[in-house]
């Protein structure tokens, strides 16, 4: 037996236990002997895929897409013609990605027959619909291509089918028919069914959507499936990265910032050169947020928007952070409006909420509240509705309704529990001890004060321990009934300042600096700035030479 042919064969059994290195090793290497056949050429070329080796995959396919044409097999080199117009879409270039696609459809032209190539072709025109936000026609296209590849007994085409039903169904805002489709597709995918660049697309497609869609139980269950896959595959590349974004996010949520900051950077180094790294960077820039490292959060919010992938609600919430209501308020809303599906909305409102009842504005923040719980109420999501029960108990206390408000608030912690958030629990605790406070229920809420401290310690998440510690301190403006927020307009009028002056100092708008003048009068009882300034100084709330 010669070299080559004992190359081949061992190139052929490392492909089938997936050691993707020794297979491009060995087939490469045969093929510096003896020019490889269709068949070992598209091994090769997937191999490189898998090691991450974008250019070489490109070449290996392209080389496929000539040899069958040269056979005389106009179908088969479609198809490869397929995979080397994903390998390039992938990696942004639409130009050749489009030319190669073109070239599969004259080759399919030519041979004039029905077959699963044509299904593999509709695929790029459902994603394409899909970007443009049309859920029906994506639908359309989707279901023929699952047609086809059942007729044609064809698993990889029909798992890309169902999977871009379960994304059309998202769009339609049928989510429960979505998660049916992707638990479908994933059946192809565990059972073995498909090829391992598919499995690799499915599986990080699903992980995605459940992400999108808050169905975190199944997001969590798959990300454990997705490493253990990856495991398996030690030389495996392009998923790996994406993998380690989605287990920073899960690792986020459940508390253990270190590990998703671990996560997070080392998907980052993986992705540099992907437009995925924006994830990443999203991730990381949220992390250093929320531990107060405002420098580094900037950087990685703007190389995240970079990537393409939009710095909110992250960076709204850390303008906020700054005193930067203003600015906070103009890019969070510019966000909400520009997003397009229910529950992408649904991810930006609670922060919505949270940055207009910091500016003041109680009406607009009531607003994003309701549509959020409309929202929570049409999908039953439990990571939503803890979401939308978290936002209407802070409603609640913002418009004076304390006992209503903790009802809520309970309801919320109870849900966060339940999901396994600490984070958000602390936060939810924090805002049960200002009712109770505010209610005089000083006993319960120094015990809420305490646990929520307790837990912003724990994660390090010094920005709200600082922000928790300050609301709690001794001063003479707890004694008001005036929101933090209307003590500093208060305490700057008091000091002569107009409202324009008023606003340049707080980053607000003239108009809000008015709504809180108005809020202050009506507090208060009284109808003057000199009443106020009076009040002012009779409260301690500036000091006698101000």
């Amino acid at each position: 037996m010669s070299d080559a042919t004992s190359e081949l064969r061992t190139g052929r059994a490392a492909f089938e236990r997936r050691d993707w290195r020794d297979t491009y090793a060995r087939l490469s290497g045969a093929d510096r002997q003896t020019p490889l056949s269709g068949d070992d050429l598209e091994l090769v070329a997937t191999a490189a895929y898998l090691l991450g080796e974008d250019d070489a995959s490109t070449e290996w396919w392209e080389r496929a897409v000539h040899e069958w044409a040269r056979v005389g097999r106009p179908v088969r080199s479609a198809r490869c013609a397929f995979w080397l117009s994903f390998v390039l879409i992938m990696r942004g270039e639409q130009a050749r990605g489009g030319g190669w696609l073109g070239k599969a459809q004259r080759l399919l032209d030519t041979a004039g027959v029905d077959c699963a190539e044509r299904g593999y072709l509709l695929v790029p025109q459902g994603l394409q619909r899909i970007d443009a936000g049309d859920g029906k026609a994506a639908h359309d296209i989707f279901r023929a291509i699952t047609e086809a590849g059942t007729r044609f007994a064809d698993p990889d085409l029909t798992t890309l089918g169902v999977l871009g039903t379960g994304h059309s169904l998202v769009l339609l805002g049928d989510v429960a028919d979505a998660v049916s489709a992707f638990d479908e597709a994933m059946v192809g995918v565990t059972s073995d069914e498909v090829s391992p660049v598919v499995a690799g697309i499915v599986y990080c497609a699903v992980i995605e959507q459940c992400q999108n869609i808050c169905d975190l139980r199944r997001s969590r269950e798959w990300t454990v499936a997705l490493e253990e896959w990856c495991s398996s595959q030690p030389d495996l590349v392009p998923y790996r990265g994406q993998c380690l974004v989605h287990r920073a996010e899960i690792l986020q949520l459940q508390g253990d910032w270190p590990t998703a900051m671990d996560s997070a950077r080392r998907a980052h180094e993986r992705l540099a050169s992907h437009a995925a790294a924006g994830s990443a960077a999203y991730v990381m820039a949220d992390l250093h947020r929320l531990r107060g490292e405002v420098a580094q959060a900037e950087k990685l919010f703007l190389e995240a928007n970079r990537w393409g992938r939009r710095p909110q609600p992250g960076l709204a919430l850390l303008r906020m952070a700054q005193g930067r209501f203003g600015s906070a308020v103009a890019s969070i809303r510019c966000a909400v409006d520009e997003s397009t599906g229910a529950v992408e909305r649904a991810r930006l409102l609670p922060a919505c909420v949270d940055i207009l009842l910091a500016a003041g504005d109680v009406s607009a923040a009531r607003t994003a509240a309701d549509e959020l719980d409309s929202i929570a109420t049409r999908f039953a999501i439990p990571y939503l509705c803890a979401l939308s029960a978290q936002a209407s108990g802070s409603m609640l206390h913002a418009e004076g309704r304390g006992s209503d408000a903790l009802t809520v608030l309970r309801d919320a912690w109870r849900r966060w529990q339940d999901i396994g958030a600490p984070y958000e629990c602390a936060r939810v605790r924090e805002s049960v001890a200002l009712v109770c406070r505010d209610l005089g229920d000083d006993d319960t809420a120094q015990m809420e004060h305490d646990l929520a401290s307790a837990t912003y310690r724990q994660l390090g998440a010094l920005p709200d321990l600082e922000r928790l510690r300050a609301e709690f301190r001794p001063d003479p403006a707890a004694a008001t009934p005036l929101t933090p927020r209307e003590v500093c307009v208060l305490r700057l009028v008091a000091a002569g300042k107009s409202n324009r002056a008023v606003a340049t100092e707080l980053f607000l708008s003239e108009k809000t600096v008015a709504r809180h003048l108005s809020n202050i009068f009506v507090k208060l009882g009284i109808s003057s700035r000199s009443a106020a300034t009076a009040y002012a100084y009779e409260h301690h709330l500036v000091e006698p030479s101000a």
